[in-house]
């Protein structure tokens, strides 16, 4: 009882090798007993050296993004993952989206579906938020306009470079709602069409939000 009370106290913070050797100082074989706790359910491995407490001895879910964020790094949880944790598109999204400086890589784990893709350096650092949990705990998120843009970037075969062909796209096929858009910061589109990736494609998004913007007022 003892140790699943050292160990609740991680919270849905990912535990490391080192801190669990930390913890596991009084057993003869420390290794031998995170792979019993591992067979017993207790921990949850992320990948090597990297584990998660379950959640049913935290009490606490545990945090994908926050998971996501230290698994494969730097990153930080964008494109479906985040419009949806945001509300902007209706469907359950399984797999947790990310970006990343280094390249894209996928990972099929215990504890879900992760993906990365690569996003160029002057690119990657705009619009990220750190979005905290309510256990208090912190992970970086795209911004809902960056999360859209990183979703129109990177999906592969995507060009739509007129205003009404991205109307279609934003409202039939996302099925984002035009009163989510009219709240968006148009500066962080044009930081991102500054990127040259995409540009204009991204203009195009910008023409639409204007354009709500001025139906709006």
């Amino acid at each position: 009882m003892q140790l699943e009370k050292k160990l609740k106290e991680f919270g849905s913070v990912p535990v490391g090798h080192g801190t669990l050797l930390s913890i596991l100082g009084d057993y003869r074989s420390p290794n031998d007993k995170i792979s019993r706790m591992i067979g017993d359910g207790l921990l949850l491995p992320i990948r090597k050296g990297l584990y998660c407490v379950a959640p049913d001895v935290t009490g606490i879910p545990i945090s994908l993004p926050l998971v996501a964020n230290q698994l494969y790094g730097p990153s930080y949880v964008s494109m479906e993952f985040a419009l949806s944790y945001y509300g902007l598109i209706p469907e359950r999204v399984v797999e947790l989206t990310s970006m990343t400086t280094k390249r894209g890589k996928r990972y099929d784990l215990p504890v879900g579906r992760f993906s990365y893709t690569h996003s160029p350096p002057e690119l990657y650092a705009v619009g990220i938020d750190r979005i905290e949990s309510a256990d208090r705990t912190g992970f970086l998120m795209a911004s809902p306009e960056k999360a859209l843009c990183d979703k129109l970037m990177f999906t592969r075969q995507l060009n739509v470079q007129s205003r009404r062909g991205m109307q279609a796209l934003l409202f039939d096929d996302l099925r984002i709602e035009e009163e989510s858009l009219a709240r968006f910061d148009p500066d962080v589109i044009r930081e991102c069409m500054a990127a040259g990736v995409k540009a204009e494609m991204l203009d195009a998004l910008l023409q639409v939000l204007e354009s709500i913007k001025r139906e709006a007022s």
